[in-house]
Formats: structure tokens, C-alpha cells, sequence
């Protein structure tokens, strides 16, 4: 789909407009940040092409978009992926979207990396009006924020200096990176490249041989990538010495530091918590299928009157892949499709 400037509900922002969209959505922190400091990253350092739209009625609709929402797809289409931004409290502006029958393909899939749970309830309830779809595959993460009142200086047990080393991540690291990525399926191998070349990123390495046992990096959206820890490294306090590093130079950087953990994963959270993080709200990731019929389309996300997630869909939360990171090294790799 080529790139179209107005849509139905939506308007391309120009770039000498997007400081002020930030300013904007710095009114709607937490919920507001992963897609403010997506903004920040594309203006700082270029990492990857987005298209951000906002509403027509901007600021009294506070919704936009961004394309492509994940930086890759089966068809690399730029509008096969999305990135929504809508306050939980205006939930029932998404009509915006329902009727964006200019920039949406809704016979097609669309794949949403991690977003809001009312958004992506709302995105469902759009889908299976509009053309019987539903929401498959879709991963819980829960998206914690830097409070900057832990004391980064918290006193950690040395790294053994006889026998690893931490650095700068580098070129030559990317693939195996990559490969450590539990979610490699939707990050290519491209976007590693751009992101080690222009980010920031920390690594662990093994003295004898230079392997890479740890490693974390910020990402394109602004926040830290998942830290990743090779199974033979573990339990060595490798991941909170990478993550503590990392968090202190994105927070000199001018960055929020933000991570998305998975439910299930308590040594991830117990470490960022350590580290000042703290829950701000719950997300999920997956991709809407058109026309699936009505039978197919019971799996849900919505929430309970507490805000809490459906039980439906907490059942199938329970049931994710046990990983070790932020999003987790599964012990077999997460399909996004």
C-alpha cells in the first residue's frame, strides 16, 4: 500500500510537527510513552521509516498511528502493522478507526506489536464487526516504567574479571543477538544491524573466547530491548549488571527507560524491579485475521468491571511459553504468525 497523506479519519504529521505531538502525549504518560518515545527515537537517530498519523480533530482526539507497527511482516508491507496510541479513558474514540477504511486494509491481516489491552479489545470488537475476524496468536507482556527513585548506584557483586568482560555491543554481535531474540520472527535481522550501529546497547562476554553470554540495547521505540542471558550463563548476575548499565545511559540519553515483561517471568521482573521499574499497565501483541467466522471469534480481549483481563484470556496467558529476559528466551521460538 503506497504511503497516502489524509485518510478518512487521520492526517499524515509532518515532521516539523511531531515535538509538538509529543508534547501532547507527554499529558497521557504511562500509557502514551512507548509510542511518544517511538517519536523521540525516529527524530534522535533515524533507526527505521515511520509514517505517524494523528486525528483530524488533534488534540481534542488524542489518537494516532504509526506505520509500519513492527518492522517486519510476511508481505514487509508498510501498512501491514500498526502502531495505535488511544487514552484508556477515550476508548470509545477508536470509532475514528473503525471508519478508516483509507489507510486500513480490513481484509487483510494487521499485525500490533505490544499495545494497550482496552486498545487491542477495541481493535478486536472493530474485526469481528467489520469482517468476522479475531485476534490470534496474541502474547501478554506487561510494560514496566523507571520510577527514577531506585538508587542506580545500587551496590552489585562484581562481574569475575577473570572470566567475562562487559562492553559496547558491535556489528559482529548482531546475529547472534538475533538469534537469541525470542521474538526474531517480527524484528529482522536489519533492524539489529540499524539498531546495535545507532543505539546504545550493553553485552557480557566470555574472556576466553569473546562468546556473548548477556546482552541488552535500547530499541526503536525508545524503551530497552529484552535482556537476554544464554541458559549456560544464568544465575550469575549477569542480566541485572547489563540491564543496570544500560538503564543509567538511556536515562542520560533523555529517555524514559521502559521494558515489557511477560507475566510468567518472575526473574525479570524481580530484576528490573530492583532497578526502579515499576508496572504501569498491561499489553498485548498478536495480529488480527479477517474473516474467520463467528464461531472463531470467542477468544477475546477484554476486561472484567476491575480493569482486570478476561477469564478467557487469562487462562491463555497462563498458558505462555516460559522464558528467560524481558520478553523471554523461550525454549521454543514464539510464533507471531
Amino acid at each position: 500500500m503506497a504511503i497516502v497523506p489524509v485518510g478518512r479519519n487521520f492526517v499524515i504529521v509532518k515532521e516539523y510537527e511531531l515535538e509538538g505531538m509529543m508534547e501532547i502525549l507527554q499529558n497521557y504518560f504511562p500509557y502514551s510513552l512507548k509510542f511518544h518515545e517511538t517519536i523521540k527515537t525516529y527524530l534522535n537517530d533515524r533507526v527505521w521509516h515511520f509514517q505517524f498519523y494523528r486525528a483530524k480533530t488533534w488534540p481534542d482526539d488524542p489518537i494516532c498511528l504509526h506505520f509500519p507497527g513492527c518492522t517486519y511482516t510476511p508481505d514487509n508491507r508498510t501498512n501491514e502493522s500498526v502502531g495505535i496510541f488511544c487514552p484508556p479513558d477515550k476508548l470509545e474514540r477508536m470509532e475514528l478507526i473503525k471508519d478508516e477504511d483509507i489507510l486500513f486494509d480490513w481484509n487483510s491481516p494487521i499485525y500490533m506489536n505490544f499495545t494497550h489491552v482496552g486498545i487491542m479489545r477495541m481493535m478486536e470488537e472493530i474485526f469481528r464487526e467489520k469482517v468476522k475476524g479475531k485476534l490470534d496468536g496474541h502474547i501478554f507482556g506487561d510494560i514496566y516504567v523507571h520510577e527514577f527513585t531506585n538508587d542506580l548506584d545500587l551496590p552489585l557483586e562484581p562481574l569475575a574479571s577473570n572470566e567475562v568482560i562487559m562492553k559496547p555491543l558491535c556489528i559482529n554481535d548482531v546475529k547472534d543477538i538475533h538469534d537469541l531474540y525470542p521474538a526474531s520472527d517480527i524484528e529482522s535481522l536489519e533492524l539489529f544491524n540499524k539498531l546495535v550501529h545507532q543505539l546504545p546497547g550493553f553485552g557480557v562476554f566470555n574472556v576466553s573466547d569473546n562468546e556473548l553470554a548477556a546482552w541488552s540495547l535500547q530499541s526503536y521505540y525508545g524503551g530497552m530491548f529484552s535482556m537476554q542471558t544464554k541458559p549456560k550463563f544464568r544465575r550469575k548476575g549477569y542480566g541485572i549488571q547489563v540491564a543496570k548499565s544500560l538503564t543509567k545511559l538511556v536515562i542520560q540519553r533523555g529517555y524514559i527507560p521502559f521494558v515489557v515483561i511477560r507475566p510468567e517471568n518472575d526473574a525479570s521482573r524481580g530484576l528490573y524491579t530492583k532497578l526502579g521499574f515499576r508496572k504501569a499497565f498491561e499489553s498485548v501483541r498478536g495480529t488480527f485475521l479477517p474473516h474467520c467466522g463467528a464461531e472463531e471469534t470467542s477468544t477475546r480481549v477484554a476486561e472484567d468491571e476491575k480493569g482486570e483481563l478476561s477469564e478467557t484470556l487469562a487462562e491463555k496467558r497462563s498458558n505462555c511459553e516460559h522464558s528467560d529476559g524481558v520478553n523471554g528466551t523461550a525454549t521454543e521460538k514464539e510464533k507471531h504468525r
